[in-house]
């Protein structure tokens, strides 16, 4: 009996012509090695800082990151010192990157890695998706930029990428959109450098192939590129239907006693999760003051007496339409603890800006203090 014969790959097992992507492969690091932006994270091969500048950069502008990232490390520059740190004093650091998430997951990650794996971050992605924070996107970009893994990666600018190059139907979002994506860039993803080659996709993606006015003449890759070819580049990927951003008012309780304001820390999970803040409490846009007055005295678990209204903060997030109703209150004592808060403490302005407290909430205590709520 003869032996059986070994089954050849078939093409619709294959995504990739082989000869098409090693001319992609190659084409893609060359051009890398001599157009690729000198970014600080891009000098290191230490693992925990790759992953800082990873987590930073998601949903954030690299020029906005570099001097975060910067600080950041000299604050708390090995696993061990972020794991060792107070929640508290990490989300301060991150004040105006916003998606605080980030930040706790970070903190957590750093734990289990401490507690896990001894300090040392894991070298595999499979690894690395078991701690917090880590999604498929982080740990292929850890895992093949720190360690050497053949992971893959898609984020926004490698998604348009591949989407132009293999005119990859779809909008963003679609699940069978999103596979093939995926399994593009898995069969991309093996050969040599596979870390420099994912930068070199996320790179092409953000300085060339951009999602707007694309510089094909400067594409190193256009020959291959069938949305090019056929003249689609502008309608691949399509863009994002963005659902309009939700209006959220926040009643925010301007106490003060003796030179000090009245400032809250609010639970982990949530909007503005571990953030000190001026205490909120959500209500409607049309909700008199004297109703939101009660929602704060529940908050508080206090009674709070309304002495005027102190004006009114906008701030515009990714998804929310935000208002701050700053309302001037008191009571005859002045609580220390409060059933909707981890923490309650009285500090000065400055003793407040020291704190972790988001961006927004800062600007209602800069107007709060500018409207005279310390004045007697």
């Amino acid at each position: 009996m003869s032996p059986p014969r070994k089954r050849k790959e078939s093409s619709a097992e294959r995504l990739v012509e082989p000869g098409r992507r090693e001319s992609l492969r190659t084409r893609l690091l060359e051009w890398y090695d001599r157009q690729k932006r000198d970014l600080p994270w891009r000098r290191t091969r230490d693992p925990y800082a790759i992953w800082l500048s990873e987590v930073m950069l998601q949903q954030t502008q690299v020029a906005t990151v570099i001097p975060y990232w910067e600080r950041f490390l000299q604050r708390f520059p090995s696993v061990e010192a972020l794991a060792a740190a107070p929640l508290p004093d990490v989300l301060a650091l991150w004040r105006g990157l916003g998606y605080y998430s980030r930040a706790r997951n970070l903190h957590g990650a750093a734990q289990e890695v401490v507690a896990r794996f001894g300090g040392k971050l894991p070298s595999t992605a499979a690894e690395l998706l078991t701690l917090p924070g880590f999604g498929r996107y982080t740990a292929g970009a850890v895992a093949s930029i720190a360690f050497g893994e053949p992971a893959p990666l898609v984020d926004g600018n490698v998604a348009r990428v591949l989407s132009r190059i293999f005119e990859v139907e779809g909008a963003p979002g679609d699940r069978a959109r999103e596979a093939r994506l995926w399994a593009l860039a898995t069969e991309l993803v093996h050969g040599e450098r596979p870390g420099d080659f994912n930068q070199a996709l996320m790179e092409h993606g953000a300085t060339v192939c951009r999602p707007e006015s694309p510089l094909c003449l400067l594409c190193p890759v256009r020959e291959e590129c069938l949305a090019y070819r056929h003249g689609r580049v502008d309608e691949l990927p399509p863009a994002r239907v963005r659902a309009a951003p939700k209006r959220m008012t926040l009643a925010v309780a301007v106490w003060a006693h003796e030179g000090r304001l009245l400032l809250a820390r609010r639970a982990e999970k949530g909007l503005f999760g571990g953030l000190w803040e001026l205490p909120a409490a959500e209500v409607d846009d049309d909700t008199p003051d004297t109703e939101s007055t009660s929602r704060l005295a529940e908050a508080l678990g206090a009674d709070v007496t309304l002495r005027g209204h102190l004006g009114t903060v906008r701030r515009q997030l990714t998804h929310r339409a935000l208002s701050l109703r700053l309302l001037r209150v008191t009571g005859a004592t002045h609580p220390t603890h409060a059933p909707a808060f981890r923490e309650l403490r009285w500090c000065t302005p400055d003793e407040a800006s020291s704190l972790g407290m988001s961006t927004a909430m800062h600007k209602a205590l800069e107007a709060a203090v500018s409207a005279g709520a310390l004045q007697a």
